[in-house]
């Protein structure tokens, strides 16, 4: 999709060319003086008449009128160059795809170096430029009768001066990232009826037949074995069999220091006995988005090869109701010994979770990342804004953090104070009660999974705010975002 060129893009038959434009360009420089002379200043004179808008995520279009071999020139607005940072220039090359798919241009050229500035190098708005194209061009399947025939970019001409080989190589990292992204969305915007987690234990193995990594799952009676007692009992109000899947990257010749990444696999919740209210339980398809980002990171990371051992766990299983249900006052034990007083049936995903970092350290996990749609509470907290974290390890949460920056996604700390992990034993018949109160939830939540961790070094990522979105964003369209894919593949890629 992607190709690095060097020399005269004016000169090239191409249906657009899009140009990056400061505000502190007073005068037009370099291929943008060239625009100007070749229409014989046009380019001056719609700039003082603000045709042309050099702000932030402005985009113009001009068409040459056959005095350039291209038909149309894209003009995307950049501020001022000081404020350019990685994240700036992300959305503005997708509001940019944006403009370019709603005239259905299938192939561009683009004028790299006109995009730079001092602050920021070419790799990261190399990375930058293909992340957004992939994540901008994503459509949400549908099922409806009449087929989308919208036409997408499918060429991509980046020229520049740049060392192209560096270029070209942070391309293909930030298609990638990209790529992983919107698989996971796809794996959150699929119906339940079509995501069961027998579906999601073949998708996972797809990914690991396209990569060469190793596959592995566990049906119900192996569970039976290992006594997984938490997951058993959430599956056991549905028919559909429950799954815990395993995905090994091996990067090493040892399989050491290894990173896990536990994904919450609910592939629909209704709440069970506890169950939801109608309005809007339909979009409870996405209780499976910490799998979706588990596995959308493993596409990116078999795509990338970084130098780590990296596995996925996922426990999947449905929430509902039938007449072996889970019901609030049951007492159930975990695969560690634990046992749990069930107060709550919509607090499922804990349940799960608990047998999932369980079984990964059983697997030899090193390092513990588990990522869920765990809590309304965390919205409450954070909104739709931020992911919330808890941890047991200072250093390990730092390094979670640094990567969610180096990602562009937004990652919050919340405490994990003794206090708090005093909520989790309010039980009087067993070690843990999995619902103590809805203040601080999201805290006592993530800090329930952490029971089940031991000492191994662990953060739980809370999705649920930032794994679903109800509007259009500039990088896509409502519904499943893929949160926290390009934070787990950056921490892999940085282990």
């Amino acid at each position: 999709m992607y190709k690095v060129k060097s020399g005269e893009i004016l000169s090239k038959k191409i249906g657009a060319i899009v140009v990056g434009i400061f505000e502190d360009d007073k005068k037009p420089e370099g291929i943008i003086k060239e625009i100007d002379q070749k229409l014989d200043g046009a380019i001056v004179e719609l700039l003082a008449e603000k045709q042309i808008s050099a702000s932030l995520k402005k985009v113009g279009k001009l068409h040459t009128l056959g005095k350039l071999e291209t038909k149309a020139i894209y003009f995307v607005g950049l501020g001022k160059k000081c404020d350019l940072t990685f994240e700036k220039a992300r959305e503005a090359f997708a509001v940019m795809t944006k403009e370019l798919k709603k005239d259905l241009c299938s192939e561009v050229a683009i004028a790299f170096d006109s995009f730079l500035n001092v602050s920021e190098s070419s790799n990261k708005f190399a990375k930058a430029l293909a992340e957004s194209i992939g994540l901008a061009s994503y459509r949400t399947e549908n099922y409806k009768e009449t087929a989308d025939t919208k036409t997408s970019l499918e060429k991509v001409f980046v020229y520049t001066s740049e060392n192209e080989e560096a270029v070209e190589e942070n391309l293909a990292i930030g298609y990638a990232y990209s790529t992983g992204t919107n698989l996971a969305r796809t794996l959150v915007n699929t119906p339940a009826n079509f995501m069961t987690p027998t579906d999601l234990a073949a998708k996972a193995k797809e990914i690991a037949d396209r990569y060469g990594m190793e596959y592995s799952v566990l049906e119900r009676e192996d569970m039976e074995k290992l006594g997984m007692g938490a997951l058993l009992a959430v599956a056991k109000g549905s028919d559909q069999p429950p799954k815990m899947i395993v995905l090994k990257y091996r990067g090493k010749e040892k399989w050491e220091n290894v990173l896990s990444f536990v994904g919450k696999g609910l592939t629909f919740d209704s709440g069970g006995i506890s169950i939801k209210p109608a309005l809007n339980m339909h979009e409870m398809k996405m209780d499976m988005g910490g799998a979706a980002s588990v596995l959308g990171a493993m596409e990116t990371i078999g795509a990338l090869k970084p130098d780590a051992n990296v596995m996925a766990v996922i426990p999947s299983t449905e929430n509902l109701v039938n007449g072996s249900a889970l019901k609030p006052g049951d007492v159930i034990k975990a695969m560690s010994g634990k046992t749990i007083e069930v107060r709550n049936t919509d607090a499922e995903g804990r349940l799960i979770l608990a047998d999932g970092v369980a079984y990964a350290k059983q697997l030899g996990a090193d390092y513990i990342v588990d990522i869920a749609t765990l809590t309304g509470a965390v919205i409450v907290a954070l909104a739709g804004v931020s992911t919330g974290a808890v941890t047991n390890d200072e250093d390990f949460v730092e390094d979670v953090l640094v990567s969610a920056g180096e990602a562009g996604e937004y990652l919050w700390r919340l405490p994990n104070f003794e206090p708090y992990k005093e909520m989790l034993r309010t039980s009087d018949v067993a070690d843990l009660n999995n619902s103590p109160g809805r203040e601080g939830g999201s805290i006592t939540a993530g800090l329930f999974i952490g029971e089940f961790v031991g000492d191994t070094p662990w953060v739980h990522l809370d999705i649920a705010g930032t794994g679903w979105t109800r509007k259009d964003s500039v990088f896509g369209p409502k519904g499943g975002t893929g949160a926290m894919v390009r934070t787990l593949a950056t921490l892999a890629r940085n282990f």
